[in-house]
Order: structure tokens, then sequence, then C-alpha cells
């Protein structure tokens, strides 16, 4: 494990156990990592068929895989594919599908409320104080319906683009462009934290150069209260680096604010060419996966993962696909080949986030005064002793102190 990691993100904990009241002194426990705090996350949009009912078993044979390694899900919340036909939202199937990784113990992020790609073609027959009038609307509803399964939503996303998209007419960028765009987070915001006050509610967006620190200045400026910043990585025409990767996270950590890699994406092919500006517009018939490209996805992953896990700005990164079916663009960016074998990436991730990162059942032995110390990652750990069980949840890194009551 590397240094840095080590210095940032475990936690040394002292836990205090006891039994009928009383600190069992000098005896066996066992100390059993159940959970990350850290959300490792993935995109769950192969499973809402699954969720409703309507799987295969390749779907729950990937379904497996994903629940073995991952602890927070992305699900889409595209209001032109949420909500084709004006007044009839997809809601029961996106809700059972929220609950079913609810019930798993993931936690459920909505993406995203408000966004000019993939909207309501009906908007586009609104006036633009109608449109502002349905997106608050939509907003609070989402909010409201799926409180308590989802709690966190990126409420706004690409907003540094959107008041100048030019590829296709839409309602939001009208909207944006006719308003500004701190206003328009302003109003995207009030809904959400109106709705959902307990929520955590994110600015979002694949634009990582200096318009995206204005924009964010901008709206702090103007008092507008946002959770946690969202950083896309999209890697497809190459991997960061450790270097560039870790001086993005510096530029926007020093708002103060948490930050959450929300969409990342290494390839095992081959890689887009550098000088595509918008990378919708590289489109090809086959992007194949590679042996050589399996084996370069597999090392980055690796190399990226610990370089965000290492700066203690970050609480979370998903990744953007489980498989190579239906990836966006095409792009072989999944874990998972189209045959539905795992690449080496998948071992990979696995090896650090349920191996080197991960708390196996260890037994320790009590003090007199009944306490014990292990070190791990922030999470939850299960403490065990003579068939009595008790759950302790490590929230930081450091040295703290837990009481175990067994039962």
């Amino acid at each position: 494990m590397s240094r840095e990691i080590v210095e940032k993100r475990l936690a040394e904990v002292v836990v205090a156990v006891t039994a009928d009241g009383a600190p069992p002194a000098e005896q066996e426990i066992v100390v059993a990592q159940r959970d990350h705090a850290f959300l490792f996350g993935c995109i769950g949009f192969d499973f809402i068929p699954l969720a409703n009912g309507e799987g295969t078993p390749e779907t729950e044979a990937l379904a497996d895989l994903w629940l073995d390694l991952f602890n927070a899900v992305t699900l889409p919340f595209y209001w032109g594919r949420f909500e084709p036909e004006r007044g009839k939202p997809d809601t029961a199937r996106l809700l059972r599908t929220a609950r079913w990784f609810a019930d798993r113990g993931c936690v459920v992020k909505g993406h995203p409320l408000a966004w000019h790609t993939v909207t309501a073609d009906w908007l586009l027959d609104l006036p633009t104080e109608e449109i502002a009038r349905v997106q608050v609307d939509r907003i609070k509803r989402e909010i409201s319906e799926f409180e308590g399964v989802i709690d966190s939503w990126d409420v706004i996303n690409e907003v540094v683009i959107m008041p100048i998209f030019d590829k296709y007419d839409n309602g939001i960028t009208r909207l944006c462009r006719d308003i500004g765009r701190i206003p328009m987070i302003r109003m995207a915001f009030d809904a959400a934290r109106e709705a959902g006050p307990n929520a955590t509610l994110l600015l979002n967006d694949f634009d990582m150069s200096a318009a995206y620190e204005c924009l964010i200045e901008g709206v702090l400026e103007a008092g507008i209260k946002i959770d946690a910043l969202g950083l896309q990585s999209h890697m497809h025409q190459g991997y960061w680096g450790e270097e560039q990767t870790l001086a993005t996270i510096d530029r926007f950590a020093r708002y103060g604010l948490p930050i959450h890699f929300t969409e990342t994406t290494l390839l095992s092919g081959h890689q887009m060419p550098p000088e595509i500006v918008d990378l919708n517009d590289y489109q090809i018939p086959e992007w194949p996966t590679t042996p050589e490209g399996e084996a370069r996805q597999a090392d980055e992953i690796v190399r990226h993962y610990r370089t965000v896990v290492s700066h203690p700005a970050v609480q979370a990164l998903t990744y953007w696909g489980m498989a190579d079916e239906g990836a966006w663009l095409g792009a072989p960016g999944g874990l998972v080949r189209l045959d539905g074998s795992p690449k080496p990436s998948y071992q990979a991730l696995k090896d650090l986030i349920k191996g080197e990162w991960w708390l196996p059942p260890t037994t320790l032995r009590t003090g007199q005064d009944g306490t014990a110390r292990f070190t791990g990652f922030p999470g939850t750990y299960e403490i065990s002793a003579a068939g009595r069980t008790a759950t302790v949840a490590v929230d930081t890194p450091g040295e703290c102190h837990r009481d175990a009551r067994l039962a």
C-alpha cells in the first residue's frame, strides 16, 4: 500500500468491547470489514430491467460482478428518456431500481436533474418562462418522490458549455442563454434544496479548464450552497497520469468542497485521436477491445484509483460503465467484455478495493480493559466473539475510539 494512502486514508481504531455491560478482558474477538466509507461507484443503467423483473441470466451474472465490487450507483434521469411525453415520467421503474440497489447496501445517486443534452423535446414548444417553471417542478418532483432512496443528485450538468451549446436547439440551452449560468444554477439548487434539505447536491462538469473554476467562484460568491463538486474524467484520449490528476484535484479542492469523480472511463482498445474536441464527434462502426489495450487499462485503472484515493478531498469515484455492451460512444471502456467475461481491469480493481484496501476477518485479543486496536480504511466493521456481534462505523481517517456492545 502506498505511503500516501496510508497517511491520508487509514484509520487507527481503538474499539472498546462490552458484553452484558462488562468488558471481556483478554479474550479473542474477530474484526471484519463490511463496507467502505469511500464511495466506489459505477453506473447501474444496465440493471433497470433486472430490478423490474425482466432480467436475463447474462444480466444476473453481470450484476453479481457489479455487486461484488461497488458500493455506490448512479442511475439515469435524463429528462428526454425519463419523461419523453409530458406528464408521464418513468418514476415507477427507476424507483424500483433505486430500491433494488439500496436494499443491497448501495448509496444511490440520480444523474442529472438539469442538462441541455438528452433533454425533453417537448420543452421546445414552451416559452422560456414556462421552461423555467417546469424545470423547477421537475427537480422538486424527482427529489421528493425518490426521497429516502436517492438522497444524492447531480443537480445540474455541464453548465460551462450550456448556454453556448450549438449542436441542436433545446429548451435548457435556450433558458440558460436567456437568464445566464449563475442564475440557472441558483434556480436549480434552490429548487433541489427546498425539496431535499438533507440531500447531497452536486455541481457536475466535464470542463476541467479555468472556465469551470471561474464558474464555481461565481457560484460561491453568489452564496449558492454546493455540497460537492463533480469532476468528469472520461479518458478516451489517453490516461491523464498521476501528475495531471493530482494537479486537477488540487485546483478544485481549494474551494473547500468535497470532490466526487463522477464519470471515469479508461479504454482497453485504441484511444481517440487528440485533435477531437467534442468526444461525441468520434463515431466509428466498431471499437474493439484488444489484449494490449486490456493490459494497459488494468495498469492505468490501478494507477488512477491509487492517485484519486490518495487525495483527502476526494470522497467518491464512479466508473462510467461496467460492460462494453452499450458503453458510451461504443468505446471499450467497460471492465467486462462483450461476451460477459471480466477483463484484467476488473480483477485489478477488485484486488485494490476488496483486497489491499480491505480488512479481512482478523483475530485480535482484547486487553484487560476490553479494548483492542486495528487499522483499516474508514467504513463499517463487524466485531464478533462467542457467537455475538456488534457493528461499528468508522467515518474518518486518523485515530478514533468506538464502542462495540456485543449482542
